[in-house]
């Protein structure tokens, strides 16, 4: 067995954190600390609640992970190899701990272990939780130095809310709508939002209304964005056709590895890509941000949602991400 720590960590919002589904203050991630040869790989899990995940949950499958680990430690094999069924949470944070010590073990970044370059980083959206109009265009306003904002909706009151944004800023705009509409709403809403400089829209119907979302694209303006209807590569080919492009989180597929299938079986079916995230430290926002230059949009702020994040790793300057030159995921405690 390959020795295991790990502790969960809570993660403070800097505002309560509101979307069509329900709203928090507080979320917990659960950090692992991998160590092999005198090294320790460092991984992160935000468990899902949706898909009936808890930090309880993410602790038994990383020890039973840790305990099917054997040398010779490939970081992408290994993972796909000890992986625990439905606990995809538990295998990004084990696969990012593997990431970590081979990047450590071979002295080099994770993203020149897999041929990235660093300085194609693009510049990642700012998310805006749902709120009243007058409380969203404070958050806007507090955003300023975010070039592009991705604005969570699935209310009754998504048109003033947009409305209230555009009130104070005309930046790029993205929307999250969380599965929050019905068909016939949305085609409503979609010529509307294109009228207000909207970019793109992520997961305007429920994952299971895949014939609906057919429908719904041949009529839209706006590209379509798939969230909670894709996890995992394997589910992307029924998509094609239904949407225009893909969200990958960690926390859904998997880890590095199966996000780089994602990103291939993508670009096979003619689909766009974005790297999201849920609510993380800079621990798991990094290891996700080493793929960012793969992919056409970023959302990877979770960790500039929070109060105290405990980690310092991927930075943000005029928007755009910074990797880290240090070994491996290039993550630290903050001093």
């Amino acid at each position: 067995m390959i020795p295991l720590r790990h502790y969960r960590q809570e993660l403070e919002l800097r505002h309560t954190f509101r979307l069509a589904r329900g709203a928090s203050d507080v979320r917990q991630t659960l950090v692992l600390e991998l160590e092999h040869e005198g090294l320790v790989g460092l991984g992160e899990a935000a468990p899902i609640e949706r898909y009936g995940q808890d930090c309880d949950s993410v602790a038994r499958a990383v020890e039973t992970m840790a305990q099917r680990l054997t040398p010779p430690l490939a970081y992408d094999s290994s993972v796909v190899s000890v992986a625990v069924p439905g606990e995809p949470a538990a295998e990004a944070a084990m696969d990012m701990a593997l990431c970590d010590l081979a990047g450590k073990r071979l002295e080099a970044p994770l993203y020149e272990l897999m041929g990235i370059d660093p300085s194609q980083t693009p510049v990642t959206s700012f998310t805006i939780g749902m709120d009243t109009p007058e409380a969203v265009a404070k958050k806007v306003q507090e955003a300023g130095e975010y070039e592009v904002l991705k604005i969570k909706m699935g209310s009754d009151e998504d048109r003033e809310i947009l409305e209230a944004v555009r009130g104070v800023t005309d930046r790029p705009l993205r929307v999250d709508a969380n599965e929050g509409w019905t068909l016939e709403g949305a085609q409503s809403r979609l010529e509307w939002l294109a009228s207000m400089g909207v970019e793109l829209v992520e997961q305007p119907l429920p994952a299971g209304q895949l014939e609906e979302m057919r429908e719904l694209r041949r009529l839209s303006p706006l590209p379509l964005f798939a969230d909670e209807s894709v996890h995992r590569a394997a589910d992307i080919p029924r998509l094609a056709g239904a949407f225009d492009g893909i969200n990958i989180k960690l926390m859904k597929c998997g880890g590095l590895g199966e996000a780089r299938r994602m990103i291939a079986v993508a670009r096979a079916h003619g689909m766009q890509v974005m790297l999201g995230c849920m609510v993380e430290s800079s621990l798991a926002i990094t290891a996700a941000a080493h793929l960012s230059p793969l992919v056409d949009h970023v959302d990877l702020d979770g960790n500039l949602l929070i109060v105290d994040d405990p980690f310092v790793g991927v930075t943000v300057k005029g928007g755009r991400l910074v990797l880290p030159e240090e070994p491996g995921l290039g993550v630290r405690l903050r001093g």
